[in-house]
């Protein structure tokens, strides 16, 4: 994998997008709504940057959000339509939220007796995410498999008919998590057996996120054809709502080798961190690739790469390199828009990475900079 062109002097930490594989992986969702008729959003719980929202907006139709203050930089910063979904909603919450979002899902049959004459009040739609006991997600094991056995997502089938279905918009199914086609169909198909009842009663089925529709290998053909089938059999409207899928391999984190150490093995101190700028490294647990690094032992020489937090578990795992690391060397980690800015902390007053852009001509801008004033107005 080459290195970006990337300026010598750049501040890092710092995450980049890349601008021209942002298009490409746009170009791929632009044709699966070209050959479906469907709704394609962006969930912003994976990726969010305000400041690359233009290059979306004319491909996706809106956002999804988790929370009142998500749907709230949807209306704000990209527009379109906003859909909301939390498995459940605070003190006013949805009284505030019928002025932001246009979708508004709940999770349980109790939160749609308390809550949705306030949303059809305000003419939203709403919507119910159901669990549908299936699930193809294929990293971490129950910590993301939203149909787990004891998930507190989604109302059951057995429970499904205590909901009002006639006076439902939008039936939602969220199940995967980074799944191939076969997980994406597998849900399509599990949805269109188990709850054809319910689906003829609403006006769209929403098949959630977790549809890794850019991932080398996808067969977007086959997901075409299921999406097409299932519009074709039950006459609604279709919504997917990707973020990982969307910005997969569209950019990287750029860190720098402080200290080099020796306790039985060499040890690489960078100014970044599994646990306050990659949590999956440690959630999932995976190993990130880095540009010109291959795994322990199988180039001359290896380290653990290690953060620069007081946890002892910061460790972002164990590489190897042609030649020896030096203080001063500069490591890209790739693949790292989805799921890592958006769940950064400042732990320890660890600095935050730069959020920052290269753009197709080469330009590379700096969206923002942190500094000591962000982690202090963060502890009251």
């Amino acid at each position: 994998m080459p290195k970006p062109n990337l300026p010598a002097d750049m501040h890092t930490p710092a995450y980049v997008l890349d601008v021209a594989s942002l298009k490409r992986n746009l170009e791929v969702a632009a044709r699966l709504k070209a050959e479906t008729g469907i709704k394609l959003l962006l969930a912003t719980k994976a990726w969010a940057m305000p400041a690359a929202f233009p290059l979306m907006r004319d491909t996706l139709d809106g956002t999804t959000a988790s929370g009142e203050y998500e749907a709230r930089m949807g209306r704000e910063e990209f527009g379109k339509e906003v859909h909301v979904y939390a498995p459940a909603y605070g003190p006013g919450e949805v009284e505030r939220l019928v002025s932001i979002a246009d979708h508004i899902y709940f999770n349980s049959p109790g939160q749609i007796a308390k809550h949705m004459a306030t949303a059809k009040a305000a003419g939203r739609h709403v919507g119910v995410r159901i669990n549908p006991g299936f699930s193809m997600a294929t990293l971490g094991g129950a910590l993301y498999d939203p149909c787990a056995p004891g998930s507190r997502f989604g109302t059951t089938k057995a429970e499904s008919g205590s909901i009002p279905w006639n006076e439902i918009d939008i039936l939602h199914a969220h199940a995967l998590c980074e799944a191939r086609e076969e997980g994406s169909i597998g849900l399509i198909r599990h949805v269109a057996e188990n709850f054809a009842d319910e689906i003829r009663q609403v006006k769209a089925v929403n098949f959630g996120g977790g549809h890794f529709i850019n991932r080398t290998g996808y067969d977007l053909v086959a997901l075409i054809a299921a999406l097409n089938d299932f519009r074709r059999a039950f006459g609604v409207d279709v919504i997917l709502e990707p973020g990982a899928g969307l910005v997969v391999n569209t950019g990287w984190l750029v860190a720098t080798v402080l200290d080099l150490h020796r306790n039985e093995k060499d040890i690489a101190i960078l100014d970044t961190s599994a646990s306050t700028h990659m949590p999956d490294v440690l959630e999932v647990p995976y190993t990130p690739i880095i540009i010109g690094a291959k795994k322990a032992g199988v180039l001359a020489h290896t380290y653990i790469l290690g953060g620069k937090t007081c946890m002892t578990g910061d460790v972002i795992g164990e590489y190897s390199f042609a030649e020896p690391l030096q203080v001063g060397d500069r490591l890209i980690f790739t693949d790292m828009m989805q799921y890592s800015f958006v769940k950064n902390t400042t732990f320890n007053g660890t600095p935050l990475p730069d959020l920052s852009i290269l753009h197709e001509d080469g330009r590379f801008e700096v969206v923002r900079s942190y500094g000591y004033d962000e982690f202090r107005r963060r502890l009251g």
